[in-house]
């Protein structure tokens, strides 16, 4: 098993040092989804939801949450991002939508939780301004897809 790189010697927990890495581009992509009831997807795309536009307010909040990831996620480093990228699509299969992030920097620590963190929020938007319609939604399968840069190199889930 590989060492956790936050936690010192002793078992606790530090900010990694990361003044000596190579800095490189880095690129991460995340996805998740919310499940909701047909009808409540059908009011989101109807443009009629009582908030207004769910699917705008989600991508913007999403940017926003990559953005601030070291102030919500303890040890994270503060990041220069370069690009956040968060797409909603519909999907009447689930029913509901599915949400992709990717997050872009030119650094020496990569930007994993940055997508994971926009994914997050993007959902957790979408059910605040739908939830008066359906409190049942769920936010499911929240996960790195792949990440490309740094001394790991690429990884991928597929």
């Amino acid at each position: 098993m590989t060492k956790l790189t936050h936690l010192d010697a002793s078992g606790a927990a530090h900010m990694v040092d990361v003044s000596a890495k190579a800095t490189t581009e880095r690129v991460a992509i995340a996805q998740g989804r919310i499940v909701m009831q047909a009808a409540t997807l059908e009011l989101a795309l109807s443009g009629m939801a009582k908030k207004g536009d769910v699917v705008a307010t989600a991508r913007i909040a999403g940017i926003m949450a990559a953005k601030r990831t070291s102030d919500l996620i303890p040890l994270c480093h503060p990041l220069a991002l370069s690009k956040v990228a968060v797409e909603i699509e519909a999907d009447a299969a689930l029913p509901g939508f599915t949400v992709r992030a990717l997050a872009k920097v030119t650094g020496p620590t990569g930007v994993e939780m940055e997508a994971l963190t926009a994914v997050s929020v993007a959902c957790l938007t979408l059910y605040d301004m739908l939830k008066a319609a359906d409190r049942g939604m769920r936010i499911e399968g929240i996960a790195l897809l792949e990440k490309t840069g740094g001394k790991s190199g690429d990884w991928s889930a597929a």
